[in-house]
């Protein structure tokens, strides 16, 4: 799979114009190379792949990324890496600038200042998944599931939301999760109208929901979830309002597939929560790519520049609806885009779950 990946890569540098490309960003670093450590570059050109870094990784260079030719930096990263491509001669190189400081990238000039250095973003090459990435990514989303069927059976009035968070990301780790993939979200209550409300020591208390946002990390590849469950008996009105959200992310998951754009996905659910008098509730965007990135390309939102998604991109379907003073839903799957379709990886029951027992 990595020679696969370079010779795409290598195919984008001459799209781009230029003769080599330096690749600072980890999820990159690990997605052409195979290493999984910090505080290294590569260097790819049409003939060589190189690998610099410090002696605390040759060991693990040297099994992660057997294709790549290892240099050993002592006196500084970035140093090194303008040796090498003055060593080189190449005088058109692009680098990440979407990763890539202002400051590093003002170090590189002053190094090699006959460099022609141009920003360049690998990042959507990694947008269509393989089969050994969807496996990978399979098994974090059945990690999160399970650590879902686990939480449910725990969660009772008088918790801290930081306690449920605890719960969930020690399930997820026990599962096999190599960490948490995001700082868990936990919502109770009025909390729950914000949609990035992370675990705070609020009580949880009958007659309430909770928004659980979590994901796992399997072999470097992420899932993300959410489901929102009740503590006690639903009323009719927290019940219309599940299921306004819940019929938005059936129509999310129905309405994604393949060569329709970012947008007109997006646009469908808004345009149904919009109809059963939410969308002003609705402020975020559809959904985002995961894999080696929790948050990458393709997005699903009114500003999505993906003008058709493909088979094997992974995408989530995340409608919620937010009421400022009251609380609020999201329910969000991990979905891979099939040939004729679209099929949700994480499995979890949606239908909303009462916590009545205690």
């Amino acid at each position: 799979m990595i020679s696969y990946r370079l010779t795409a890569l290598r195919a984008f540098l001459d799209e781009k114009k230029v003769n080599a490309v330096i690749i600072t960003k980890p999820a990159n670093l690990h997605y052409f190379s195979g290493f999984t450590g910090d505080s290294t570059v590569l260097i790819v050109t049409h003939k060589r792949n190189i690998l610099i870094t410090d002696g605390r990784y040759i060991e693990q260079a040297k099994t992660e990324a057997p294709k790549f030719e290892l240099i050993e930096q002592t006196e500084g990263l970035l140093k090194r890496v303008a040796e090498e491509l003055n060593n080189i001669g190449l005088v058109s190189i692009g680098f990440e600038g979407n990763f890539l400081t202002v400051d590093e990238l003002d170090k590189l000039k002053e190094l090699s200042p006959k460099l022609k250095l141009t920003s360049i973003k690998v990042d959507d090459l990694r947008q269509v998944k393989d089969e050994t990435e969807i496996a990978k990514i399979e098994i974090a989303c059945e990690i999160a599931d399970k650590a879902f069927a686990e939480i449910v059976k725990i969660i009772r009035p008088g918790m801290r939301e930081f306690e449920v968070a605890a719960e969930l990301e020690h399930i997820m780790r026990r599962l096999g999760s190599q960490k948490a993939a995001f700082e868990t979200i936990v919502a109770s209550g009025v909390r729950g109208a914000m949609p990035h409300g992370i675990a705070t020591d609020k009580i949880i208390k009958r007659g309430e929901f909770i928004t659980m946002d979590f994901g796992a990390i399997y072999k470097g590849y992420n899932s993300d979830i959410t489901r929102t469950i009740f503590v006690g008996r639903a009323d009719e009105r927290q019940r219309n309002l599940y299921n306004a959200v819940l019929n938005a992310q059936l129509l999310g998951l129905n309405t994604i597939k393949p060569n329709i754009s970012g947008k007109e996905v997006d646009s469908v659910v808004r345009t149904h929560l919009e109809k059963v008098g939410f969308g002003k509730y609705f402020p975020h965007g559809l959904g985002h790519g995961v894999g080696l990135e929790i948050h990458e390309e393709p997005r699903l939102s009114k500003l999505s520049t993906c003008e058709a998604l493909k088979p094997g991109m992974i995408v989530t379907d995340e409608p919620g609806v937010y009421l400022p003073n009251y609380g609020g839903i999201r329910i969000e799957d991990t979905v891979l885009v099939t040939d004729d379709g679209a099929r949700a990886l994480t499995k979890s029951d949606k239908r909303l779950i009462e916590i009545t027992t205690v």
